[in-house]
């Protein structure tokens, strides 16, 4: 399925510098743009960069004065151990400070043609994957554009994407959570078949995928993040539900059917 990079050794101080910064307030707002990208027959196929176009991005509250308390999420946790807030619920948006990536998170429109513009979108194939603290893997796609996630790919084209590896991703809810995960593996030169998502449909645990595409053909190869969680904190209610919810993009095709999605009327 292509080359693997495992983490040679967990890259815990990035994550936990993060965190200890936010705790304190002083984590500023991320105001990202952002471009464009396809799914076909399932899988994805990478875009030329779009122009940038400014979106909208909630702004992170400080803490209250008593401050959020950090659930640290074992390795391979079933659920955020010693959590009260186990429950399922939608993520909504997905940040990764150090590639300034901040998106809304979305679920796809009904019979997709194709993926909307500024936002990441929630893939399914066969089966609903999970959502962040279930024993499941929650997989999440976008356009492989600027403001998107161009950025997984420029780095993972850097001797294979190493540095990337320890970074932290951060998912808000709909429930007002804040999930921490870290990315452990860099998975490119994917083939563009469904036996490349065996690996995250059966998965036991909650794990983070992300995906996006390595060249501009449906059969180009695709490539695949695996981020792992550590600890969740509450999230404020505005951080954790951005107005922007993504649009259709301006080179998407036009529809040809009244009920598609992702096209252009």
């Amino acid at each position: 399925m292509g080359r693997r990079i495992a983490a040679g050794g967990r890259r815990l101080q990035r994550p936990f510098r993060r965190i200890a910064a936010d705790l304190l307030g002083l984590a500023p707002a991320l105001i990202v743009a952002a471009g464009v990208f396809l799914i076909a027959a399932g899988l994805f196929n990478y875009l030329q960069p779009a122009e940038v176009q400014p979106t909208p991005s909630a702004l992170i509250a400080a803490p209250s004065a008593s401050g959020p308390v950090l659930t640290i999420v074992p390795s391979g946790s079933v659920s955020p151990s010693g959590s009260a807030h186990t429950a399922a619920a939608l993520a909504t948006r997905i940040v990764i400070p150090a590639l300034n990536i901040d998106l809304p998170i979305v679920n796809s429109p009904q019979n997709e043609r194709f993926p909307l513009c500024n936002a990441a979108e929630y893939f399914t194939l066969g089966k609903v994957f999970g959502y962040p603290g279930l024993p499941q893997a929650t997989y999440l796609y976008a356009h492989a554009r600027t403001g998107m996630f161009l950025p997984l790919l420029t780095a993972s084209q850097r001797n294979d994407g190493p540095s990337m590896v320890g970074l932290t991703v951060e998912v808000y809810t709909a429930d007002d959570q804040r999930h921490f995960y870290e990315i452990t593996q860099v998975i490119r030169r994917v083939p563009p078949v469904s036996k490349s998502l065996d690996r995250p449909l059966g998965a036991k645990t909650d794990e983070l995928w992300l995906q996006t595409s390595e060249g501009p053909h449906e059969s180009s190869t695709k490539l695949q993040v695996l981020a792992m969680p550590f600890g969740v904190l509450a999230a404020d209610h505005a951080a954790a539900h951005p107005t922007a919810q993504g649009n259709v993009c301006p080179d998407a095709p036009r529809c040809t059917a009244a009920n598609q999605g992702g096209c252009r009327r």
